[in-house]
């Protein structure tokens, strides 16, 4: 074991305590995450661990010091801080601001927050058709949204359609409430969201009514051809293979796709095959085509959906 000291220089007891949390439980989410010892006394601190996990630990530390200087932090706050910093000794996180790739909307700038969603922004914009695939809170539909609306801002598309199948967590359209545009707004909620946050909800009402941005159910792509537009199929893991076919075959002139899911979490009848597991065998050797897979350790919410991915992982193995 090896150890390490260091000193935040000219600490202020108020920022520190922020940053410590309540009877030091910041630090403690520290040491669960990387395996070492902390040690603290006012701004002076002794870290005992293996030596990669120290050099990481120190520059947590002075990064949440860092931001205890202007918020209050809670510990999703701390857990988010983590996700950027952890290490290992073959993967290289890219989070940091040199190396991050930034995706400008008119209402933020977003950063990746991993390797992995570096990749896929990158795949992106390289290749035409491209699929995201791993558990939720990788950020596969919020950043293939804004790399949608960066296009969109920069007129290399026309149009943003984001399509969704609707059938989820056993529920079918016709057992459900209300006309049609009721039923399938729930479905594409989490689309709307994003969209809101990154243009607001007078910019995306009026991109809607001028037809620039559509928000659709799968069904309703059947026997369209779709030109200068960027298509996000959403939850593809419970298209079938008919669908997904059929979604792949939209296509037109000018166009790019991008297909995110989690093929563990299939909602389809248990006699029907998702689409998106086996066009990931048919897409195998095709260029211009880059799949991007996401792991538990891209989870970028609270802690405790990271443990339950990882937990579910575990225990299918």
């Amino acid at each position: 074991m090896n150890s390490k000291e260091f000193e935040i220089e000219s600490v202020e007891n108020n920022i520190l305590a922020n940053m410590l949390g309540i009877f030091d439980k910041h630090l403690r989410i520290i040491e669960h995450e990387f395996k070492v010892e902390i040690k603290t006394r006012g701004g002076f601190f002794v870290l005992t661990g293996e030596q990669d996990n120290l050099n990481t630990v120190e520059r947590v530390i002075r990064e949440l010091y860092f931001l205890a200087q202007s918020e209050n932090l809670s510990h999703e706050k701390v857990h988010l801080v983590l996700r950027k910093f952890m290490l290992n000794t073959t993967t290289k996180k890219i989070n940091n601001q040199k190396n991050g790739i930034s995706i400008n909307t008119p209402n933020k700038k977003i950063h990746t927050q991993n390797k992995n969603q570096n990749d896929y922004i990158q795949a992106i914009r390289k290749n035409d058709l491209s699929f995201g695939i791993g558990p939720a809170g990788t950020g596969k539909t919020y950043l293939a949204v804004a790399t949608a609306i960066e296009a969109l801002q920069k007129q290399t598309v026309k149009k943003i359609i984001l399509v969704r199948p609707a059938v989820e967590a056993g529920e079918r359209l016709g057992f459900l409430p209300g006309d049609l545009s009721q039923k399938v707004d729930p479905y594409l909620r989490p689309m709307y969201d994003a969209l809101f946050e990154m243009l607001g909800f007078d910019q995306v009402t009026n991109l809607i009514e001028r037809k620039s941005i559509e928000l659709a159910p799968l069904a309703f792509m059947r026997g369209r051809s779709l030109n200068e537009s960027f298509i996000i199929l959403d939850e593809a893991q419970n298209t079938t293979i008919e669908q997904m076919k059929m979604f792949l075959t939209r296509m037109g002139y000018g166009s790019k796709s991008v297909v995110n899911g989690d093929i563990t979490q299939i909602d389809l009848p248990s006699e029907k095959e998702s689409g998106l597991k086996h066009v990931l065998e048919v897409i195998k050797h095709l260029k211009n085509v880059e799949v991007i897979n996401f792991n538990h350790k891209d989870v970028i919410r609270h802690q405790i959906v990271q443990d339950i991915v990882e937990a579910y992982q575990k225990h299918k193995n």
